[in-house]
């Protein structure tokens, strides 16, 4: 025998990889068959040139493919020729892949006059389209996505199974006469006369807001640049001032408001197609992203949506016009009402949307699974997720070792799930905050589907350790039904454990998590946490020292609370009068005064999150916030327009191994300049970080430190601590595959399940 059976595994199905290997194969004239089955793709080969064909075989992979492995051994091929056989049921090993953007193939089709597919919205081909977002289940087959009702036509048909054509098995392709059809509705249902393209053009230009369909879910859509529309949106959606998305037609048409390097251009132009998080630049959209440094910015990413600039553009032929600028600025943000789970149906969005749009743009192609827009910001050292999801989901991260089948169901804020299999985890779409009813509901629609479609029925589940999230209790319910372990990981130690499970650290490892809130295993709110993290073990090291809440959660919502916490703590009571006429007039502190001196509803916390509060506060940077976060992303977007300054260098101490701020506090209370005082902070608390940090990992003799939480996605202070820990021989560990907030919790916890499970 001198054949080999070779096994791939990886994101191989729905990539086009069967057709590659075909014509692999074909080309060094070889003989035997590729196939999809639960596994991945299995190949059998024979022939003068296999060598060739074994080394090429990873090398020249489609672009949406990626190979985790490939397995290969001695076999005999019987037969002549090399075919593609239809694909096989069995245990489900591999994962679909995600929804991709346009290729330039495609656009070229849809903008030649003489092709079948000019103008045509649902353009797709093996290297593009959706995927994950219209699958029902594993194998990836035409049958199993939400196209099976569109019958192909002869001319697709034979594409399709004409072996040489890049649409050879390609599922979701479909043309004009056979595939689905574009539809624009009124605010009332009822259809507007016209080329659909042509009037939801006409109707952004007069400033309407549209909804339209896109690959995971509906869009909220306007022109960017009409101050009016901008602000109607927002009242409309209740979305006073969290910012918004920006779609362009291409980089050069963003250079007046964004600055755009290589690094960002890359990713806007990849496959997966997030919105990426640019520096802003010298021009202003007014109202779009108020008070940050960073605008969000993304590129048509389906046939639909580049359909509305072809049409800006007077519909040109030929592709030349692509790389020229183009005025029309889209504001692109997820159609939901305000709190609720991203619109994917038709007569959804049509129930849940009225009031908000004033057209809809929509067809008649099904979404199976509704997955937003990933968010990414593009840095030096690589990609960092601050939303995980279309484009990236259900990419499977990697794991070091495998182990029981673990459903991880995440926290409260920016939920996600994650269903751990073997040697692979899949980390779910952003479903965001549980707090109201249909958000827990696609809570439970997401579990249901990934599992389903990975074929997986837990071993064991895991879960926050608040008793009273959703999530916890969805976790305890269907460990009951299912008659399995439900495991309690606590909030931080999870944030860290996304680091070890990304990086393969068996070892412990000091961690340090920096978010807003999570209760610790002592019942307290922590944030501000130094950690060592043995795999199911955890112990605190040492916290930053508590800021009391007076009002409680209130507090976390009102900086000016946090910042009269934070004078108060810092025995400055007595400037409290002056300070807070000069800088909220309105407010009356004596009230917070007499619970902070009585200790009344003033739970104390270590979260860094509430410190960046105390500090906007001061400053007099805003006394409320209308969206989570808002004061720290205005305090990090100061700091950036202001640059470095040096560490105030009494600003903090270290007393058993708790660090306190509350030197810097003085600093800030006399500070004129709202921007300095924002780098002043940064860059005196990531000094602070890193002395207690580096003390901490001198203690455990390890050589890394891994940082997470939602703190850890400001970049002022990342790179500023990042500067310091390396500059001592320290290493930084970041999350990259997960974001570093609750949005990679899922992961942790499944990760650290399966540790405890072992020593159970």
């Amino acid at each position: 025998m001198s054949g080999r059976q070779i096994r791939v595994r990886g994101l191989v199905q729905g990539v086009g990889f069967r057709p590659y290997v075909w014509r692999l194969a074909n080309e060094l004239g070889l003989s035997g068959w590729v196939r999809n089955d639960g596994a991945g793709v299995s190949v059998a080969v024979d022939g003068e040139k296999l060598p060739e064909f074994l080394a090429r075989l990873p090398n020249e992979a489609p672009r949406l493919a990626r190979i985790d492995a490939i397995e290969s051994e001695v076999a005999e091929v019987v037969g002549k020729g090399f075919a593609i056989l239809d694909s096989v049921a069995g245990d489900v090993a591999t994962a679909i892949g995600p929804d991709a953007a346009i290729c330039p193939d495609c656009m070229a089709d849809i903008c030649d006059p003489a092709g079948r597919r000019w103008r045509y919205a649902f353009t797709t081909c093996t290297h593009c389209g959706p995927r994950y977002s219209v699958s029902r289940r594993i194998p990836y087959d035409r049958a199993q996505t939400s196209l099976a009702v569109f019958p192909l036509c002869p001319p697709c048909h034979a594409e399709y199974t004409a072996a040489v054509d890049r649409r050879f098995h390609a599922e979701t392709t479909c043309c004009p006469d056979c595939g689905p059809q574009l539809r624009l509705l009124d605010a009332a249902g009822q259809a507007l006369a016209g080329d659909p393209l042509a009037e939801t053009l006409r109707l952004l230009r007069a400033g309407e807001i549209v909804a339209i369909k896109g690959l995971g879910g509906f869009h909220l859509t306007c022109d960017a640049r009409n101050v009016q529309a901008v602000a109607e949106l927002r009242r409309r959606k209740q979305r006073e001032e969290k910012p918004f998305a920006v779609m362009a037609l291409n980089a050069v048409s963003l250079r007046d408001y964004a600055r755009i390097g290589e690094a960002e251009e890359s990713r806007l132009k990849s496959a997966a197609a997030p919105i990426i998080l640019c520096p802003k630049g010298q021009g202003e959209l007014p109202g779009i992203a108020p008070g940050l440094a960073w605008l969000g910015a993304m590129l048509p990413s389906t046939p639909l949506h580049l359909l509305l600039w072809h049409e800006a553009a007077g519909r040109p032929a030929g592709t030349g016009w692509l790389d020229q600028a183009s005025e029309l600025l889209l504001v692109m943000t997820s159609a939901n009402p305000h709190g609720e789970p991203l619109v994917a149906g038709n007569d959804e969005a049509l129930a849940r949307l009225a009031g908000i749009a004033d057209a809809f743009l929509m067809h008649d192609r099904d979404i199976v699974v509704r997955c937003d827009d990933s968010v990414v910001r593009a840095l030096a050292q690589g990609p960092a997720f601050i939303r995980r999801a279309r484009g990236h989901v259900p990419v499977p991260i990697p794991l070091a070792n495998g182990g029981p089948s673990v459903l991880a169901l995440g926290g409260y804020l920016k939920n996600t799930v994650c269903v751990l299999k073997g040697r692979e985890a899949f980390l779910s779409q952003h479903i965001g905050g549980l707090d109201n009813v249909a958000a827990i509901g696609f809570l439970e629609e997401t579990v249901d589907h990934l599992l389903d479609i990975l074929d997986v029925r837990p071993d064991l589940i895991a879960h926050d350790l608040h008793p009273d999230f959703p999530s916890t209790q969805l976790a305890l319910r269907l460990a009951g039904e299912l008659g399995i372990p439900a495991l309690t990981v606590a909030h931080h130690h999870a944030h860290i454990a996304v680091i070890c499970a990304e990086y393969a650290l068996n070892e412990p490892v000091v961690g340090l998590a920096i978010d807003g809130v999570g209760l610790g295993p002592d019942g307290r709110l922590w944030g501000g946490e130094l950690l060592r993290v043995a795999g199911a073990q955890c112990e605190r090291l040492g916290h930053l020292q508590p800021l009391r809440l007076p009002g409680g959660e209130r507090a976390a919502r009102e900086p000016w609370r946090m910042a009269v916490s934070a004078l108060h703590g810092a025995a400055l009571g007595y400037r409290i009068g002056a300070w807070l006429k000069k800088t909220y007039p309105e407010r009356d502190a004596g009230p917070l005064l007499t619970m902070l001196a009585r200790d009344l509803r003033c739970p104390p916390t270590s979260s860094l999150g509430r410190w960046f509060d105390a500090a906007a506060g001061i400053l007099g940077l805003r006394a409320e916030m209308r969206y989570e976060g808002q004061a720290a992303m205005e305090l990090e977007g100061l700091a950036t327009a202001y640059g470095p300054v040096a560490p105030l260098a009494d600003g903090w101490h270290i007393r058993h191994g708790v660090l306190d701020l509350s030197p810097l506090v003085p600093a800030l209370l006399d500070c004129d300049d709202m921007a300095y005082g924002a780098a002043l902070f940064h860059t005196t608390l990531a000094a602070g970080l890193a002395e207690w940090t580096l003390a901490a990992v001198d203690r455990e003799k390890v050589g890394k430190i891994a940082v997470g939480g939602g703190c850890a996605m400001n970049a002022v202070l990342m790179s500023a601590l990042r500067q310091r820990l390396e500059a001592a021989g320290v290493t930084l560990l970041e999350a990259r595959q997960a974001p570093p907030n609750d949005g990679g919790l899922a992961l942790g916890q499944g990760w650290v399940a399966r540790r405890m499970f072992k020593e159970m």
